[in-house]
Order: C-alpha cells, then sequence, then structure tokens
C-alpha cells in the first residue's frame, strides 16, 4: 500500500498512540493537531486516506471532510466521534465519509480500518489508471487510423513512450501525419496541461530564428524594443515539436544542443540562465543518420534527439487502411461543408487503393475534400487508369480485397462469423482469403 494516512486529533496522546498503532502495521502516517494545519498539508501532499476527529478547535471534522472531498471525492475519510455521537456519526456518512470509530476504540480496531480504506484507495487509484490507458487508447485509435501492422506498431509505440520523458525522432515522408504523432505523445503524457508548441525548422526568419527559439529582452538587436519568450521558454512544462530539423541552420544546431543537454538558455541580450523542462519531439523526412555521418547534420545532436523513434509508414505500404482513412475524412468533411457523405462505388475504392499517394495521407484528404464538393472527376486518382498508377491490377485487387476484410473484421470485432455476412462471401471463403492475405484476428 503506498501513501500515507494522515491523522488529524487535537489530543496529543490519542493522536501519538494512532500513529503508533497504524505505524507498527507499516503505514506511513502524518499527524495534525487542527483543521488547519491538517489542510495546509491536504493542499500540499494529497494522502491515500485521512483520520479525523469530529470535535476539533476551531474548524471541525467536517469541515475536513468537506475539503477533501472536494478535492477527490473517492477519499477515504474515516471520522472519530465521541461515545454516543451517533448523530454525529449519520451526519459524517451522509455528507461522504468512508466509515467511522466510535471513541474509546482498540488500536486493533483502527488498523482494521485504516488498512480497508487503504485497500479500496488502491483499487480506486488502479480502476482510474485503466480506464486514463482505455481512454488514451480509445482516443489514439480515433486519431492514427488503420490496422495494417504499422500502425498497430505505431500506436502501441505512442502508448509506451507518452508519458516518458524521453525525446523522440519521428521519420516520415511529407504528409504521413508527423505532427499529429506529435501531438498523440503529448496529448496521452503527464505534460499534457502544458503547451505543445510547434515550429517548422525550414519556416524560421532568417536572422531571427535564435530569438524565435530562445527569446531576447530589450535592445538585443534592432529592433527589439520589448521582451520576447522565446519558444522554448513558453513550451516549458510542455512539449517541443521542432518539425523539418534536418533544415535547421548548423549555428543553431550547435546551441539547441547546449540547452538540450544543460535545459538551461539564456535570452539574446542576457547573461542569466533559464531553467526550462520542455519535452522535445522532433521530425524528418529525410535519413537523419546518413545525413549526420556525411557531416550534413550534427552527429551529436542527432544522437541526442533519437532517443527514441518512430517510423511513419507511407500510404502506399498501409493499402488496407485506406478505405477507413477515406471513409473517416468524408464523414468529417461532409459535416464541416454540411453536404451528405458520398458513398464510392468498388472501382473507385479499388483506384483508391491502388494509386500511388506521392503526397501520403495530406493527399487522401485532399481527395476527400473534392469526393464531398462533387468535383473529384478529372482529378487523380480517378483520371488514371490503374496499369499507370505504380501497382499492377492483380496486385491492386489483392489489396482492395485485403482492406475489405480488414475492414469488416474490425466492425465485426474480429467475429469471423458477422464479417463474412457483410462481405457476403461463405466463412470458409473469409478464412480461406485471410490465409492468402495473411490477415489474422485481434
Amino acid at each position: 500500500m503506498s501513501g500515507y494516512v494522515l491523522v488529524i486529533d487535537d489530543d496529543a496522546d490519542v493522536l501519538f498512540g494512532c500513529e503508533q498503532a497504524l505505524q507498527m502495521e507499516g503505514m506511513e502516517t502524518r499527524g495534525a493537531g487542527s483543521a488547519d494545519e491538517a489542510l495546509a498539508q491536504v493542499r500540499k501532499s494529497l494522502p491515500s486516506m485521512v483520520v479525523t476527529d469530529v470535535r476539533l478547535p476551531g474548524r471541525d471534522g467536517f469541515a475536513i471532510l468537506n475539503e477533501v472531498l472536494t478535492i477527490d471525492p473517492d477519499l477515504p475519510v474515516v471520522v472519530i466521534t465521541g461515545h454516543g455521537d451517533v448523530a454525529l456519526a449519520v451526519k459524517a456518512m451522509k455528507a461522504g465519509a468512508y466509515d467511522f470509530i466510535e471513541k474509546p476504540f482498540a488500536p486493533e480496531v483502527l488498523v482494521e480500518v485504516a488498512r480497508r480504506g487503504l485497500e479500496k484507495r488502491a483499487l480506486t487509484l488502479e480502476v482510474r489508471e485503466l480506464r486514463h490507458q482505455l481512454s488514451d487508447r480509445n482516443r489514439l485509435e480515433a486519431r492514427i487510423i488503420g490496422n495494417s501492422p504499422g500502425i498497430v506498431r505505431l500506436r502501441r509505440l505512442i502508448e509506451d513512450l507518452a508519458d516518458t520523458s524521453v525525446s523522440v525522432l519521428i521519420n516520415g515522408e511529407t504528409g504521413t501525419g508527423k505532427e499529429l504523432v506529435a501531438r498523440c505523445l503529448h496529448e496521452a503524457s503527464s505534460r499534457r496541461k502544458g503547451h505543445f508548441v510547434a515550429i517548422n525548422c525550414g519556416g524560421l526568419p532568417e536572422g531571427l530564428a535564435e530569438s524565435e527559439l530562445f527569446g531576447h529582452e530589450p535592445g538585443a538587436f534592432t529592433g527589439a524594443s520589448k521582451r520576447r519568450i522565446g519558444k522554448f521558454e513558453y513550451a516549458s512544462g510542455g512539449t517541443l515539436f521542432l518539425d523539418e530539423i534536418e533544415t535547421m541552420p548548423a549555428s543553431l544546431q550547435v546551441k539547441l544542443l547546449r540547452v538540450l543537454q544543460e535545459r538551461t538558455l539564456e535570452r539574446l541580450g542576457s547573461n542569466t540562465p533559464i531553467r526550462v523542462d520542455c519535452r522535445i519531439i522532433a521530425a524528418t523526412k529525410a535519413d537523419l543518420g546518413a545525413l549526420s555521418a556525411s557531416g550534413g547534420f550534427r552527429a551529436d545532436l542527432y544522437y541526442r534527439l533519437n532517443v527514441a523513434s518512430l517510423l511513419l509508414p507511407p500510404l502506399r505500404e498501409r493499402r488496407e487502411d485506406i478505405p477507413r482513412l477515406f471513409a473517416h475524412f468524408v464523414e468529417r468533411l461532409a459535416i464541416d461543408y454540411g453536404r451528405s457523405a458520398p458513398s464510392p462505388p468498388p472501382a473507385k475504392m479499388q483506384a483508391l487503393v491502388a494509386y500511388g499517394w506521392l503526397g501520403n495521407v495530406r493527399e487522401l484528404r485532399n481527395v476527400a475534400d473534392r469526393c464531398v464538393l462533387g468535383i473529384e472527376m478529372g482529378f487523380p486518382p480517378f483520371a488514371e487508369p490503374l496499369e499507370s498508377q505504380g501497382i499492377a491490377l492483380p496486385a491492386a485487387v489483392d489489396a482492395f480485397e485485403r482492406a475489405m476484410i480488414v475492414e469488416a473484421l474490425s466492425h465485426s470485432g474480429g467475429n469471423l462469423t458477422l464479417a463474412a455476412q457483410a462481405l457476403q462471401v461463405p466463412k470458409s471463403t473469409l478464412h480461406d482469403k485471410m490465409k492468402k492475405h495473411a490477415v489474422g484476428v485481434g
């Protein structure tokens, strides 16, 4: 059992006896002789359980009960009442107390009640954590859509890395969703209440890049009339996302490395170090390892950024996700445009699956835009015959078939009978095709 039990009683002997009984059973305790002292302790560090006498000088045990339950309604609070104070005990239970103990009581009674309360607290926190993980997982699957092996692996890595402080390097072609992944890492972490600050290193204004990142003091350079807080400082407590990190000038790479090593920065025009605590997520469409090996990027900075790496597969390598992604975009855009969501016929969906998608998910979203607006004809991928789209017809048919199977299994929760009914094929046929396309369940 973790955490501590806060014991509150204005009688020093009773307080000492209660703490001693609990400590002898291996429970950590802290004591307080008044409501004000107890509430100051609660605000500083939330206990796992509170044991308080009802009758205290000044503010009584009900003030403690009310404030503690306002902070956390599930925190067990046990009230100690005098002999015959049945009315107070009933009032406390109605107000949300976990239990009550009537004076005089044996140490064993207190220990047993405290043990049950701490077990309840541990279970409550475990359930909260499981719900939080489930919520994050559901939210993640709703944002990073697809069931292809690469995307399933990506979601699992995001879950594993999200609540750590390690730097992450995201690798992927243009349009694969690198900033979305960075936001998911931030939002699934304990830093989610802090700022998520995104910078495109290729878009930093020449001559002002250092000020943009690290800030400046008045008079630091011509035109610096007032203090500016840089992106690093603004992201402290949250996450700083550096997109297209390969385009960062060499002079800035040196200063970035120093900030990452020292966790401090100095604004331009100042000699005062400022402590910063932000998680760094960088993204690149280049082979940063090869660049660092050839001298095109600082190797020491590369290793500092590449503590953990995520690879975003291009859309052409996850064709089975295209129907689901396209449907997702169409549904959202139909709401945005106030239009009905079109349902493309199989031939058009096959064209989507077969297309080359040099612009990746961003290009797919663009096609969904045009479909919802009714202006898709004449544009790729529908304007090109399948044989000119970089994939042979048999391969396109296989990719389309696999995508339909994966989608049907996803909608049926892995139930083969329901999936076969949705696809209008015998269950044995579905099973054979699953083997052919290496599609598993779950």
